[in-house]
């Protein structure tokens, strides 16, 4: 037995269309699911615990949606020690991204999932929640904060819009990261404690991290003019800005951080700083190709 996890109206309604697909799929094989879709995120979150406590011995969840919907689905999955299997149907699937799948081919990602043994990965533990691909704060934490108020423009453009109204007005904040083996105590711009490599759909903050090598790769952004960040800004999406003198990378495998800030992880709120994270070796099983 399989649980379907669908969020429909996710990527604008493309989490409705796929989910259907993927229903399809499994129907046309024989394959027994039952699908989960809530009221609303709470309910959605509910109604899959009790799916666990029902089949604590069931084959995998199979989550349609975006890096949201994994985050609700994470926290329930991983310490049931139940493999998981991520359909790309949100704005910026960077979990996805992150194992190595292609955005575009869901049958692709069935097949794996129905032919071939789950894998072993880490994930990140940030204050008690489990994340999949990036904790940040700074920046970037402050756009979401605006993002989430906004009600247009839809999908994607909604985070540049953001960009725009917050860059002009955004300053350095003071922060201390305690790593494993150091403390660093430094004015930045951004922080991002990366599991995975992307985030806000494709960005490649830490392009060299690794989802099953024990550690995080921490990106600081030291300070620099708006326009020197505006000229740096593009890069992050080919991930050649780490060669820049004001970005720093450091690998640990704990990172406790205080300020004044908000993080997010996943793109969904965490809360206000001091956060600390853990990176937990083998927390996950999943599929990757």
């Amino acid at each position: 037995m399989w649980a379907l996890v669908i969020n429909p109206v996710s990527g604008q309604g493309k989490g409705a269309r796929i989910g259907t697909h993927v229903a399809g799929y499994l129907s046309s094989r024989g394959i027994s699911y039952e699908i989960i879709i809530g009221r609303n995120a709470i309910d959605q979150v509910d109604m899959l615990q009790r799916f666990l406590q029902r089949y604590p011995d069931c084959s995998g969840v199979i989550a349609v949606g975006g890096d949201g919907l994994l985050h609700l689905v994470l926290q329930k999955v991983t310490p049931a020690q139940v493999p998981l299997a991520i359909i790309p149907a949100g704005t910026g699937n960077d979990f996805v991204r992150t194992l190595g799948w292609s955005l575009d081919d869901v049958d692709s990602i069935l097949s794996s999932v129905l032919k071939s043994k789950p894998r072993s990965i880490d994930l990140g533990l940030v204050d008690g929640q489990w994340f999949g691909a990036i904790l940040s704060t700074g920046f970037d934490s402050i756009v979401n904060e605006k993002a989430n108020t906004m009600s247009w423009p839809k999908g994607p453009n909604k985070y540049n819009v953001a960009i725009a109204i917050e860059l002009p007005r955004f300053a350095p904040r003071h922060y201390e990261i305690v790593l494993d083996d150091r403390t660093i105590s430094t004015q930045a711009m951004l922080i991002a404690v990366a599991n995975g490599r992307s985030y806000g759909g494709g960005m490649l903050v830490c392009p060299e991290a690794e989802v099953s090598d024990g550690y995080f790769d921490v990106m600081v952004l030291h300070p620099i003019s708006k326009l020197e960040f505006i000229k740096v800004f593009p890069r992050v999406f080919k991930g050649t800005h780490i060669s820049h003198p004001a970005v720093e990378i450091v690998r640990s495998k704990t990172v406790t951080i205080t300020s004044d800030a908000v993080a997010y992880a996943d793109g969904e709120r965490i809360g206000q700083l001091p956060i600390s994270a853990q990176c937990v070796s083998n927390a996950l099983a999943t599929w990757m190709p």
